[in-house]
């Protein structure tokens, strides 16, 4: 079973607020959905984000490492993740949607505290800048997209984007939820796809101008209150939590010489680890299984040559070795450990991982005796 992360070429948050529609933070370190108090009235004006991933990383993992016809066989997942800062006076329920843009824009390198507010990149009222002042359509187009907001007292503009439900994608937070997002857009990359290798045109294929990540309609043009601030870090962050597209499909094979081990303490290594990796490696890590306690037996070989064997219900997990972050978690779908002659294993992809960081390496193994995972200090770190 596979993972891979992709990282931003750009992204931004835009304002519909007043003192900000021709404000551009490319630069900042931050990504805000937020809804702020206007200075002369009692308005609340929402944010929105604009992200982007390379076409070209895209089209390079689809077509050499997952298949065109294994992506768009309904087995594949794609998730937007965005890494959560700081959080403000949040409602006990929110919602993000996010939607295939329609339009191009530029990153810029703005800040929210730059003064003037007059842009090198994208804001709310335009496309590319405050010189050339390319400005967002508005209103309903015959291509499927849309744009705008209708709500009184708010400037329009704030991008375009496709509508359907093959081009969005969404997901609801509850009181007490971990706020990072995990939102399925593998129907809105399906469509990226489509274009990139077929050329097709909407319906059945868009370009990739990116996503743009929103609250819903009904919350952004009741401007009687706000919702709170949703912060998360963008691909300038200066932290290992930048933005990532995360690829999932099914590469697991389990062919074992023997029965898996359906009972007993089982002792677990890492071997053929060199321990630091080079971010563009593709690495397969090799897992010996064996019995702790072996029963007794007269044999002209060691029992310690005979690979081992997990049964099939066992996962690996990636976590970062100084935050605890869970980068790749136990997975049933898509972390399955495989099996061949010479054992149990996995491959990592390095290069979607933060270099210069160290990781550790967990197995979960499900048996007859219940749920036993494996931690025993297996170490790696990606380099540049």
């Amino acid at each position: 079973m596979a993972y891979y992360f992709i990282f931003p070429e750009k992204d931004s948050t835009i304002y519909s607020h007043p003192d900000r529609t021709n404000m551009n933070t490319g630069g900042d370190e931050i990504l805000e959905i937020v809804k702020e108090k206007g200075s002369s009235d009692a308005r609340y004006y929402p944010s929105r984000v604009l992200i982007k991933f390379p076409s070209n990383e895209i089209t390079s993992l689809i077509s050499d490492k997952i298949g065109h016809s294994i992506f768009n066989n309904g087995t594949s997942k794609v998730s937007l993740k965005l890494l959560s800062a700081e959080h403000k006076n949040l409602s006990k329920v929110l919602n993000l949607e996010t939607f295939a843009v329609s339009q191009s824009w530029d990153e810029g390198t703005g800040r929210f505290s730059n003064i003037p507010t007059g842009s090198n990149g994208c804001s709310w009222l335009f496309r590319d800048n405050s010189i050339t002042k390319t400005v967002w359509p508005t209103g309903s187009f015959g291509d499927g997209s849309s744009g705008s907001i209708n709500a009184v007292g708010i400037t329009e503009g704030g991008g375009t984007w496709y509508t359907g439900s093959l081009f969005q994608g969404s997901q609801q937070f509850l009181q007490g939820d971990d706020l990072d997002t995990d939102i399925d857009i593998t129907t809105i990359v399906q469509k990226h796809s489509a274009s990139l290798f077929n050329n097709s045109t909407y319906p059945v294929g868009i370009e990739n101008q990116g996503i743009i990540i929103k609250q819903p309609d009904s919350v952004e043009q009741d401007t009687s209150s706000s919702f709170g601030e949703m912060k998360y870090f963008s691909t300038d962050t200066h932290t290992a939590y930048p933005p990532k597209l995360c690829f999932k499909w099914d590469d697991a094979i389990y062919s074992p010489l023997s029965a898996g081990f359906n009972s007993g303490e089982l002792h677990v290594s890492l071997y053929r680890n060199q321990e630091r990796y080079n971010q563009n490696d593709e690495t397969k890590f090799r897992i010996h299984v064996r019995k702790k306690y072996p029963v007794r037996q007269f044999t002209s070989s060691s029992n310690y040559l005979n690979p081992g064997y997990f049964r099939n219900t066992s996962y690996y997990s990636i976590r970062d070795a100084h935050t605890e972050e869970v980068i790749i978690p136990f997975d049933d779908d898509f972390t399955k450990l495989s099996a061949d002659s010479e054992g149990m294993h996995f491959k990592i992809y390095m290069k979607g991982l933060q270099p210069e960081r160290y990781y550790r390496v967990l197995f979960k193994h499900i048996n007859d005796e219940g749920t036993i995972v494996y931690d025993d200090n297996y170490h790696f770190k990606v380099v540049r």
